[in-house]
């Protein structure tokens, strides 16, 4: 398994199911060091609002699950969206 696996699952099948278009979902996980990785989330431009949400509530909560995935790793999960 490699580093950031379950937190990738998890937050491409949250995407996933928010979004309109979810064959539109890119994510990509970047190294960040030893211990931490980023999620680099794009989207089709008309479902961005979806997934950050009203004053970002649902990019919050994406974050919060993806952090709770990684702890699971053993590893810090930062998630970024992008457009």
């Amino acid at each position: 398994m490699s580093k950031g696996e379950i937190a990738e699952r998890v937050v491409r099948y949250v995407v996933s199911e928010i979004v309109d278009e979810p064959d539109a979902v890119e994510l990509e996980m970047v190294d960040d060091g030893e211990d931490s990785a980023v999620a680099e989330v794009r989207t089709a431009k008309s479902d961005m609002g979806r997934v950050i949400g009203r004053r970002g509530r649902v990019a919050r909560a994406i974050r919060t699950l993806a952090g709770a995935a990684g702890d699971e790793e053993g590893i810090d999960v930062q998630v970024e969206f992008l457009d």
